[in-house]
């Protein structure tokens, strides 16, 4: 339990009337990034951490897998990194790539370091040994565990799709499970931090200055809206995985956190590579994964009709192949067979191995009637993980003076087009730690703040200060003018408009529908037909909860704002908002590459670009009536006078034949 939660121990700053808290660092999100960022930062720093919901449900404490680094001796980061690459498809930020998968060894010691009881070695293998096959593994006994301090040559390897060897360091089938249990004891024991559950970010707040101080937060314990001011912001929201029907992530994961910072002023990045999951389990409505380590370990993908194993002929890595291919492959064998799932066999694989390795697994799975020694998974890709999201340096410094962001809300650039399997808790541990090492210096060349404002020290550069991530090679996304297009709609649409009368129950209603739009026009592959026909059904819903939006609030009538804009219609009018931002993204690719694969550009481009929506204040969004004029201004930077216009319902829909 939180500290928070716990009378005895508690560090929340005095109340007053107008509910406003203050803290020296807020950090937003209380998963792997945020927790990591938190320990590390100096114990004289008071820090508050807001999770949304109760501190295991997030997506770091569902991660399976583990977290890849150069452990071994027959490894090097050199080889982690062109995996890396390959892996990325030509859109990973090299220089960012290299600084964070660099830092991978000091990383996983620091986790060792907190306590998490990675699988290792038993104590009589040598340490070359510890890229253990099945002949050679044996699951350390209790006693083991016991002894001296946890070090990185200790630990079992496993390997997973992508990966040229063993690199990828776990605990047991539940990798995520065991880090966030030792990080959140370790959180809770400090007397610097305050966590606080059912507490949700809504809205960043900035100074006049453009630093950002702090946020509105909605505390569902009681149902009223605080205001926290800080002197640094950390955003680590997670991901956006709900917007989807079949999703990996908890509930929580609806890219609020994305929403928040591009309001605020940050850009976005390829917001239209979202990895799925090739190996989501296939009964029911379960979220339950299925580990990639499975297939790392020997398991195989079989068409459940014919026995076939169809990866044999898609790639010569077989079912080790990057994930969007084996989730394409599977998408394909499921659109042939009809029955929603293709199988995973890991029968032939020892029995004791398997119930020793992946403990999780077995068990879930046994529960359910299925006994994977003996029989095959069903299995279907689910959507998993955005390798998009608010464009930030390596060490999270985000366009907004005083915001770090890092984990899946962020985009460093490592993952790409497509993610490296478990590289992704690796950049949460790796970017929180190198935040917490910027933010010192950040507030020693800032005067502390009161609440309205930050005072820098007129004798520094600004850029002294702050340096905003740099990106090379990149293309605007054009958006239409949310108010054309949302007449326009209307003018071909028979939608009933009943501004500001949206129940709770209609919004309920129109995020089921969301889900299911964005899982069929905007899932493993997508068109031009598709995206264009879910724009204008988004354009609809948009008018029917009355056209408003969130993109500004009067921070001087912070009442005003609560009463009128309850809490469902800002996280749906937000969920709407993404979802295009991410549609109009694809609609712009005019090309397949990694996560993205569009069925009318099944080719790569000539030179991978990486797709830019800048925030709303620097957008240029496109009215109806003079989308020609503006056409090559929007891309510009990439290539002049290629710009071609669609037509759905009555919208023209801007595509810049760039990528």
């Amino acid at each position: 339990m939180s500290k928070a939660h716990t009378a005895a121990n508690t560090s929340i700053p005095a109340d007053d009337t107008h509910g406003v808290r203050h803290t020296d660092v807020l950090i937003i999100g209380a998963g792997l990034a945020g927790l990591s960022t938190a320990l590390a930062l100096p114990q004289t720093l008071h820090v508050t951490i807001l999770s949304k919901a109760a501190l295991d449900v997030c997506s770091s404490h569902y991660a399976q897998g583990g977290i890849a680094a150069s452990l071994d001796a027959k490894d090097c980061t050199a080889d982690h990194i062109a995996d890396t690459l390959i892996a990325g498809a030509g859109l990973c930020e090299a220089k960012n790539t290299t600084e964070i998968l660099s830092s991978g060894e000091q990383a996983v010691q620091w986790l060792c370091e907190q306590g998490v009881p990675f699988t290792r070695l038993q104590k009589q293998h040598a340490p070359a040994e510890k890229i253990a096959t099945l002949d050679n593994f044996q699951y350390p006994h209790e006693e083991d565990l016991e002894t001296a301090a946890l070090q990185t040559s200790d630990l079992h390897l496993t390997k997973e799709g992508g990966h040229g060897c063993r690199r990828v360091a776990h605990a047991d089938d539940a990798t995520g499970r065991h880090i966030m249990e030792a990080l959140v004891k370790k959180a809770q024991a400090a007397s610097n931090i305050t966590i606080l559950p059912y507490h949700e970010a809504f809205h960043l707040l900035k100074n006049t200055d453009n630093h950002c101080q702090g946020a509105y937060v909605f505390s569902h314990d009681n149902q009223r809206t605080l205001t926290f001011y800080s002197r640094a912001v950390v955003l680590a929201s997670g991901g956006l995985g709900q917007l989807f029907k079949r999703a990996s992530a908890p509930n929580v994961c609806v890219g609020d956190g994305v929403m928040m910072a591009w309001q605020a002023g940050c850009r976005l990045a390829n917001l239209e590579f979202i990895q799925f999951h090739p190996t989501g389990l296939a009964l029911g409505d379960s979220s339950f994964l299925i580990s990639e380590a499975l297939r790392g370990e020997g398991g195989r993908l079989y068409c459940p009709q014919t026995g076939k194993r169809f990866m044999l002929e898609i790639d010569t890595r077989a079912e080790l192949a990057p994930r969007d291919i084996v989730a394409r492959a599977i998408a394909e064998q499921i659109s042939i067979n009809g029955l929603g799932y293709v199988h995973l066999d890991v029968s032939h694989l020892p029995a004791a191995f398997l119930r020793a390795h992946f403990p999780q697994i077995y068990q879930t799975l046994l529960d359910l009637g299925i006994d994977i020694t003996t029989d095959p998974i069903p299995v279907a890709p689910t959507a998993h993980y955005s390798c998009g999201g608010v464009v930030t340096s390596a060490n999270g410094l985000t366009d907004v003076i005083g915001l770090y962001a890092a984990g899946e809300v962020a985009y460093t650039g490592l993952h790409g087009a497509n993610r490296l399997a478990s590289n992704s808790l690796l950049e949460c541990v790796v970017v929180g730690r190198h935040i917490a090492a910027d933010i010192p210096r950040y507030l020693h060349a800032t005067k502390k703040p009161d609440a309205t404002s930050i005072y820098t020290n007129s004798e520094q550069s600004i850029y002294d200060i702050w340096t905003p991530p740099m990106l090379a090679d990149y293309q605007r996304i054009t958006l239409p003018s949310p108010i054309e297009y949302q007449r326009h709609a209307n003018d071909h649409h028979n939608v009933n408009v009943n501004v500001g009368t949206s129940t709770n129950t209609e919004i309920a209603g129109i995020t089921t529908q969301l889900k299911a739009l964005m899982t069929s026009h905007l899932g493993i592959t997508r068109s031009a037909a598709q995206l264009e026909q879910a724009l204008g059904q988004i354009c609809q819903w948009q008018q029917q909860l009355g056209g408003k939006s969130f993109d500004h609030i009067d921070t001087k009538s912070q009442d005003h704002v609560i009463s009128y804009y309850t809490l469902p219609y800002v996280q749906l009018t937000r969920q709407l908002q993404l979802a295009a931002l991410i549609m109009q993204s694809a609609y712009q690719r005019h090309e397949s590459r990694g996560g993205h694969y569009r069925q009318d550009y099944p080719n790569l481009a000539s030179k991978p670009l990486t797709s830019v929506i800048e925030p709303p204040s620097l957008t240029a969004f496109a009215t109806i009536d003079d989308i020609d004029m503006t056409a090559h201004i929007t891309t510009a930077d990439v290539q002049k006078n290629n710009c071609t216009t669609f037509s759905h319902a009555g919208v023209r829909l801007i595509s810049a034949n760039t990528i």
